[in-house]
């Protein structure tokens, strides 16, 4: 798979490039999607923390040379789960990111006044002011199951 920037050409990575193994307190790459890769770290505490943990990142990634075929890596608690879906992906890595605190990338730099990166890496680890994660419970679930069933108010709608 191809992707276009400029007036150049990439492939994409069809597989977690070789280069995200190994990398101190990072791990779990898995593939996305084409060119989008999610490794998982450590928990988040704070953003002081982060900033220090990414810039580590991306000196290991920038250390093993380039990733062109890799333009997004998203970091997060849990790499399988980000990964299983597009819906998953989507979920957790806009809703557990901000734009101005969680964007970081490899070999940043300025630009006729542009923000420019080689990969740019999205932390889309769970924050402590996020609310916790909406966990199904089997016994609600068994319990509201009859209203779904043939004849009944919610017929139709799942369950």
């Amino acid at each position: 798979m191809f992707a276009a920037y400029g007036d150049k050409k990439r492939e994409l990575c069809t597989e977690p490039p070789e280069a995200l193994d190994g990398l101190r307190g990072f791990g779990g790459a898995r593939l996305v999607m084409p060119g989008v890769v999610a490794i998982q770290g450590p928990a988040f505490t704070d953003y002081a923390a982060a900033h220090k943990e990414l810039d580590e990142l991306c000196e290991a990634i920038r250390g093993k040379g380039p990733l062109d075929s890799c333009p997004m890596i998203v970091l997060c608690d849990d790499s399988e789960f980000l990964s299983r879906s597009m819906s998953n992906f989507l979920w957790a890595t806009f809703t557990r990111s901000n734009p101005s605190h969680d964007i970081y990338g490899v070999n940043s730099y300025y630009e006729n006044k542009h923000w420019c990166c080689d990969n740019v890496i999205i932390d889309a680890r769970a924050k402590p002011h996020h609310a916790p994660p909406l966990v199904p419970d089997p016994q609600v679930e068994k319990n509201i199951g009859r209203f779904f069933v043939k004849g009944a108010v919610l017929e139709g709608f799942g369950g």
